[in-house]
């Protein structure tokens, strides 16, 4: 494979004759370079009125390579051709070079480039390609292609000592200024090429036999990369075209501390971008998100990167912050805000978790709401950002999340909620990677290793180093809150002083809550799928579900609101399978069939007790009321949850029917219930994971909870006499 190296633009604000004066001094060797040892001109030659110079050098460099390498490779020094073409008239050095020794094993190539600032003729600007394709080295590739890269890299940052220390050197001898080249003056405008490059040293006998030839390339582009040059005194360009070229010092403004191959792999993956991708190419810091989040690896982040802006593009992503009106559900009831910044000049985010009414957002908004509510978020951070690297003159790529427990209960492991969150992670991590600088989670209750244990199989390795877990008060003292946030902005609810405007949530009001279909009917849809289903449920025509369970002891679990009508839920066993569902042409009542989301499975000919029996006491649920519960199963089979519609009680005192019971008759929308449910089953043995294996979080293991029928799992699944068990809850 070849690895190629792209630098980003290094504007030094000399002038270009003064900036060539430092680089001929280099020449023959370098002392500032001990690698470098001779060098040695094979050719050269100038045009007839001097505006134009070549020269071909051979040098010679004492790679820092193993003994044992070198042993194999049979050479103490390895051999570069550099062709300079000067062109005085046009302000131009051009610098080629490629590996002599060994180059049918090693292929090592290099070009660079000085010039004129295209805005600044008093500037002089560098830019370098490079690039390694290791064909064989006594199999000593991969280590010998390491090596090569290591060193290249600390040889571009030795390049920019090199340079300043000329430019010192001339400017000790009292050489500020060389005048530019004019043809009427080519001695006194530039020294000719034989004293600007100092007498030829004899180059070095190479140790080595006839046959052989290797360029140790690691130590080889080491000693090409001299012509490297770097300044404090860089030009910030802003990036605008996309023709634009990243200027060094603005990559260590804006963007950060990178090492050389980091910004070869920015600079690569962005030109990529500019030449491919059609629409509108991502910020600088963006891109560098996605390469970080991939240890720079060019094709895996190419990959992601590719992904998310389609990602963005089919859903608008990019105008999100100027389309997305926030509900007054979520204004009221979602416990989160931006509140301030950390001691690193983080945009620092407030969320008050243990306070908010998941259930009741997710019935509310559905999924998509509070995804795209969730994106908000994330794009507003990425703009605090861009806002505080420019306030506080540091690169700042991420936020800091302050997350509050206090008041996390079982209730917040409702199974579709948790689902929820988990895609709302899952849409997050591919789109947003490395923005979240650190997270703090404070207050975590008993119940948290449960929630933990769910979502953290879900969040990038990288992302989990950077949670900080605090029980109980921990965070008050050493090594805690105030090593991250200042005094003065830590939130009233933490015991600090600073007033935080974030929501304190409460329940949801069950007025707010959201039919099935008007959830599916939003006006963007950012999932194709929806944790619910919907089914009528008739007079004479219950509604059925089917679950199969292979292992005893399983857990099957449910959640479903009476959108409409009374039913009663029953959950059935039988050993065999119920034949498919059948549609009657006609139902009781003269009701006609109804299809699609109306399902029987219980055959008329079953008999109760003998074909099939009731593992559960019936429930009553009236129209409005939202059920949660579960149940433990005892034998394997088929369970069967049933919806079946509720008949009114005549009245005790005598055999008339009631009012209700006549009127009821009459119109056929009487005889139909409406419920949106949910199920999912788990094995007690996961359950029990979850529950349990949470060595890792201290002493934050014990479970025992009064809330739901989840409580009841861990001792259930740890005692063969306690082998059925449920909860029902009216919420």
């Amino acid at each position: 494979m070849v690895q190629k190296y792209q630098s980003p633009v290094r504007v030094y604000k000399h002038r270009f004759e003064l900036v060539m004066a430092a680089y001929e001094r280099r020449f023959p060797t370098c002392h500032l370079i001990p690698m470098f040892v001779a060098s040695d001109v094979v050719e050269e030659e100038t045009n007839e009125d001097g505006s134009i110079t070549r020269v071909e050098r051979r040098c010679a460099l004492d790679v820092d390579a193993p003994r044992l390498l070198k042993r194999i490779a049979g050479v103490d020094y390895v051999y570069f051709i550099q062709k300079n073409i000067l062109n005085r008239k046009e302000r131009t050095l051009h610098i080629d070079s490629h590996n002599e020794t060994f180059s049918n094993r090693v292929i090592i190539s290099e070009t660079c480039c000085y010039s004129v600032h295209p805005e600044n003729e008093d500037w002089t600007c560098f830019e370098q390609t490079a690039s390694l394709d290791i064909k064989s080295f006594f199999g000593f590739e991969t280590t010998v292609e390491k090596i090569a890269m290591k060193q290249y890299a600390t040889s571009i940052k030795k390049g920019k000592e090199i340079i300043e220390f000329y430019l010192k050197e001339l400017q000790d001898e009292g050489i500020t200024h060389v005048p530019r080249w004019t043809p009427s003056s080519l001695p006194a405008s530039v020294p000719r090429p034989t004293s600007l490059f100092t007498s030829p040293a004899v180059l070095p006998k190479l140790a080595v036999t006839p046959a052989v030839s290797i360029p140790l390339p690691t130590d080889a582009k080491d000693i090409t990369c001299p012509d490297i040059m770097q300044d404090d005194s860089l030009v910030e360009i802003l990036p605008g075209t996309p023709e634009d070229k990243l200027d060094a010092d603005y990559i260590k403004r804006y963007l950060g501390d990178l090492t050389p191959l980091q910004e070869s792999c920015l600079i690569r993956l962005r030109k990529w971008l500019q030449e491919t991708h059609k629409g509108k190419i991502p910020k600088d810091e963006h891109i560098l998100r996605f390469l970080r989040a991939r240890d720079f690896n060019m094709d895996k982040a190419r990959e992601i990167l590719c992904q998310s802006l389609t990602w963005r593009k089919q859903h608008q992503v990019d105008y999100l912050l100027e389309t997305w009106v926030s509900p007054q559900v979520l204004q009221d009831y979602y416990t989160g805000g931006w509140h301030h910044h950390d001691r690193d000049g983080r945009p620092l985010y407030v969320l008050r978790l243990g306070q908010m009414d998941t259930k009741g957002l997710v019935r509310a908004l559905g999924e998509e709401s509070l995804l795209r509510h969730v994106l908000s978020i994330n794009e507003e951070g990425l703009r605090r950002c861009e806002e505080n690297t420019k306030v506080f003159g540091r690169p700042i790529s991420c936020w800091t999340c302050l997350v509050d427990l206090e008041g996390l209960n079982m209730r917040h492991l409702w199974r579709p909620g948790v689902k929820a969150l988990l895609r709302i992670i899952e849409v997050v991590e591919a789109n947003y990677p490395e923005t979240l600088g650190r997270l703090l989670i404070l207050r975590a209750p008993r119940v948290f290793p449960v929630l933990w244990t769910l979502v953290s199989p879900f969040i990038d390795e990288n992302t989990r180093k950077k949670f900080l877990i605090y029980a109980g008060n921990d965070y008050q003292g050493p090594g805690g809150l105030l090593d991250y946030i200042d005094k003065e902005i830590i939130p009233d609810f933490l015991a600090g002083e600073c007033m935080c405007e974030v929501p304190e949530g409460g329940l949801v009001p069950k007025s707010m809550y959201r039919t099935a279909e008007e959830l599916e009917n939003d006006e963007v849809r950012l999932w194709t799928d929806t944790i619910y289903q919907s089914a009528s449920v008739f007079k004479g025509a219950p509604h059925e579900l089917l679950i199969e369970i292979i292992d005893a002891s399983s857990v099957i679990t449910w959640d479903f609101d009476m959108c409409k009508g009374d039913v009663v839920f029953n959950i059935y066993h039988s050993k065999r399978a119920p034949q498919p569902p059948r549609k009657d042409p006609l139902l009781p009542h003269g009701i006609p069939s109804p299809v699609g989301n109306n399902v029987q499975l219980i055959d008329r000919s079953w008999t109760l007790g003998q074909d099939y029996s009731m593992v559960e006491s019936s429930l009553t649920c009236k129209e409005g009321e939202s059920v949660q519960g579960s149940h433990i199963t005892r034998w394997p089979g088929f369970y069967i949850l049933q919806w079946k519609f509720h008949n009114m009680p005549a009245c005790s005192a005598t055999n008339l029917p009631r009012v209700d019971d006549v009127l009821a008759t009459l119109q056929v929308s009487s005889h139909k219930c409406k419920v949106m449910y949910y199920t999912e089953v788990l094995g007690s043995e996961d359950f029990r994971t979850a529950c349990w294996d949470v060595q890792s979080l201290g002493s934050m293991t014990s479970l025992e909870s009064s809330h739901s029928g989840f409580s009841q799992l861990s001792a259930a699944t740890t005692s063969s006499s306690q082998s059925q068990s449920s909860s029902m809850i009216s919420r």
